[in-house]
């Protein structure tokens, strides 16, 4: 770097004085280059590139020729291009001759079903999906789910956890594991030629884990951290499910189980309760589904028959202890919990109940929460972002004081909620609580336009789409249809529902939800300002 000052020319200067200037500083004269070029090379210097002109054909061939000798331009076999593509790879065909991508379900004769859908990429995700989660814990082994989620894919009694994150590297894969209230996912996103050890790994996580003391212990310790960087929003969503799916004669009720371990919780968690949940939860056959994304079916069909075919076929007529999904009762309630928070907000929920996966509100469910939408106060927008939507304009752009809005579903087997979260200062979380139960007052005596309908049906629509283009999310919404509806629903079909939404089918679902009581939840350093969950009920009861 230069450490004096820079010496400023005009563009009058003379040749003269840039030669000058270019001696005496070590500047590159560009009109000495340029000259240099006009007039070939230096005496006693070889002229490789023939700047002067004076090279005979002969000579330039004779060149050429010594440059050959010194030059390969052809690979060996080893590092040459294979003039076919590989053969784990589908042919490149016409549009007009090939199949359009279906999915195709098969069944094992241990009751697995096994689900795919081809994608003609060189990549395939494959994974295995069980109807396990948190809700079918019991006060015994409250948290074994975290826990067994946090378990997936480390020492099996085939290999090492070392050993398979290195065998991961090696075939460029990477795994998935991830637990919900209903169900639980393991998965392997991988190089195609590369699927018959993803699988053989995923079977050794799933049915031959080694699990010990020590293992369980560091999990108990990631679970400790997890707990030190929960977010208020999440904390905010159990609190949800606690006060929506409160206890009936003092039983909890499924729904109404923590979803995350309690920390109180963690010394009761050990090997045998593992193992046990295992047993009776994860591993039965008629509950589980191997889907794929990326892979033909036939190639999957023998994968599954290979690596899962000897998990024994249970008596369909009498399910494994334990295993019973008790249907939930929809009570509300309220939840508040003072917890620092790194912004210093107050976190306001406000829910009602609605239909579950199986109910025909699904999908109007679907179109009102896109019609209401929302986010944070600080977007960037852009197409897509929802600054259009009804939260966006008719909260965050009107009320300073509103840090987010944003409409939520939670949908379950047998029952589901609607919701809209907030959150602002303190000192505003009257205001915020005040201008929910609004918006839901509003949907249940005001039509929406055409305007904001069309907008939500068309956005939501996009979402779907646009989302099943990611392998992942194809691979993940087989496996969770099939294990929910028995089928998977293409999307034109789903596509046709969303159209035939209306603007009363949108009232009578906000009408059908505020006639439940009200979900109310609070999380925050300061939620003495939230007004008291009697005072939001009993406004909905005038």
């Amino acid at each position: 770097m230069r450490d004096e000052a820079p010496v400023i020319t005009r563009h009058s200067t003379t040749a003269a004085a840039a030669e000058a200037f270019d001696s005496d500083d070590g500047a590159i004269d560009d009109a000495k280059e340029k000259k240099a070029s006009r007039d070939g090379p230096p005496p006693n210097e070889p002229d490789r590139f023939d700047d002067s002109g004076t090279l005979s054909e002969a000579e330039r061939s004779q060149i050429l020729q010594a440059q050959k000798q010194h030059i390969r331009t052809e690979l060996d076999a080893a590092h040459r291009i294979a003039e076919d593509p590989p053969s784990f790879i589908p042919p490149s065909l016409p549009f007009s001759s090939m199949a359009v991508p279906e999915t195709i379900v098969s069944t094992l004769p241990n009751g697995i079903r096994v689900a795919s859908q081809e994608t003609y990429g060189q990549v395939c995700t494959v994974g295995v999906l069980s109807n396990c989660g948190s809700r079918h814990e019991t006060s015994q082994n409250v948290g074994v789910n975290h826990l067994l989620e946090l378990l997936a894919f480390q020492s099996t009694e085939n290999r090492d956890a070392q050993d398979i994150s290195a065998l991961m590297d090696e075939i460029g894969g990477a795994t998935f594991a991830s637990g919900s209230r209903e169900q639980m996912m393991y998965c392997v996103d991988v190089l195609r030629p590369n699927v018959e050890v993803a699988m053989e790994v995923m079977a050794d996580t799933i049915l031959r884990p080694r699990i010990e003391e020590a293992d369980v212990e560091g999990m108990k310790r990631v679970i400790e951290f997890q707990h030190l960087d929960m977010l208020p929003e999440v904390k905010l969503g159990e609190g949800l499910q606690v006060a929506g799916y409160g206890p009936i004669d003092g039983e909890i009720q499924q729904l109404g189980r923590p979803h995350f371990c309690p920390l109180e919780a963690l010394p009761a968690l050990n090997t045998e309760v593992v193992h046990n949940f295992r047993k009776d939860h994860l591993l039965l056959p008629h509950e589980m589904v191997i889907a794929g994304a990326g892979i033909g079916h036939d190639e999957l069909l023998k994968l599954a028959e290979r690596f899962f075919s000897d998990i024994p076929v249970e008596n369909l007529n009498q399910a494994p202890s334990g295993h019973r999904t008790i249907d939930s009762k929809y009570t509300g309630g309220g939840f508040q919990l003072q917890t620092e928070t790194v912004d210093g907000f107050t976190r306001v929920a406000l829910a009602f109940e609605v239909g579950g996966w199986h109910s025909d509100d699904l999908v109007p469910t679907c179109v009102l929460q896109t019609l209401l939408g929302g986010g944070n106060s600080f977007s960037a927008g852009g197409p897509g972002k929802g600054m259009y939507s009804r939260l966006y304009r008719e909260v965050l752009n009107r009320y300073h004081w509103a840090e987010s809005a944003e409409a939520f579903t939670s949908f379950h087997a047998e029952s589901g909620l609607i919701g809209i979260s907030g959150s602002s200062a303190p000192l505003k979380s009257l205001d915020v609580t005040r201008v929910l139960a609004e918006h839901f007052g509003k949907l249940a005596t005001q039509p929406v336009t055409d305007e904001e309908l069309d907008r939500a049906r068309n956005m939501l629509k996009c979402n779907v789409l646009t989302q099943l283009e990611s392998r992942l999310v194809l691979f993940e919404d087989i496996g969770r249809q099939i294990l929910t509806y028995g089928k998977r629903e293409d999307s034109h079909t789903m596509s046709e529902k969303i159209d035939s939404v209306t603007k009363e089918d949108i009232m009578v679902i906000a009408r059908k939800a505020i006639s439940s009581p009200p979900t109310l939840a609070t999380v925050g350093d300061d939620i003495s300002k939230v007004p008291p969950y009697e005072q939001v009920a009993a406004a909905f009861q005038r």
